[in-house]
């Protein structure tokens, strides 16, 4: 599948007026995490993982965001929303109570736990899920449908599109502070945003992303 944003990196822009420290700082702890648990035991990170390949999949012929590792450290750290539904319990119990139980109503209707089995077999576990229709006992009463859409899904695409590889997968141009953006209006592009390319006109687009900064 051809690039949409070819010759595009937002890292390009780490050194100039695009960010500002505080901007730096942040990007570069997403950069330097790495896919390995800090928090969940061997049994959650395996399911976790499972999960994150599910909802996530990432193209084979670059790197990966590490997705697990990133919703490890928010739980870790205990990285709260904000606001939770009344519902899920706090953010750390949420994920150990969903990954078990998940995990459990694999044995139960497959057999197997759920990194164990086959990806369709993992879809079919996932969309139950998100349809509310996982009640095991092993849930305790959390609502399946709710983890799907309240943690599952959010913490994992919240990971995936704060890295800059996803950035550059939708030219996105990253922080807004300091710089800010000055052509706001529809199909007008700031000359340090990534250019799209249009049928055709692949290595202009090529050529005008290598020159942003």
């Amino acid at each position: 599948m051809p690039e949409r944003y070819p010759g595009y990196d937002v890292l390009a822009k780490r050194d100039t007026p695009s960010w500002n420290d505080a901007s730096r700082q942040a990007i570069a702890h997403r950069l330097t995490t790495l896919d390995v648990p800090t928090f969940f035991n061997e049994a959650e990170w395996q399911t976790l993982r499972a999960i994150c390949d599910r909802i996530a999949p990432q193209a084979e012929h670059r790197d990966a965001i590490p997705l697990a590792g990133m919703v490890d450290r928010k739980v870790a750290q205990d990285q709260r929303d904000g606001y939770r539904q009344a519902s899920l319990p706090p953010l750390r119990e949420a994920w150990r109570r969903g990954l078990a139980a998940l995990d459990a109503e694999a044995r139960t209707l497959r057999g197997a736990r759920f990194h164990e089995l086959p990806a369709p077999a993992q879809d079919e576990l996932l969309k139950a899920m998100q349809r509310g229709e996982l009640k095991g006992p092993d849930w305790h009463g959390m609502p399946s449908h709710t983890f799907f859409t309240e943690r599952v899904t959010h913490d994992i695409l919240a990971a995936y599109y704060c890295h800059p590889k996803a950035w550059n997968e939708i030219g996105f141009g990253g922080p807004a502070s300091p710089r800010g953006y000055v052509r706001m209006y529809f199909n007008r592009r700031d000359p340090w945003e990534a250019a799209e390319a249009k049928p055709g006109h692949e290595e202009e687009a090529r050529r005008a992303n290598e020159r942003i900064a």
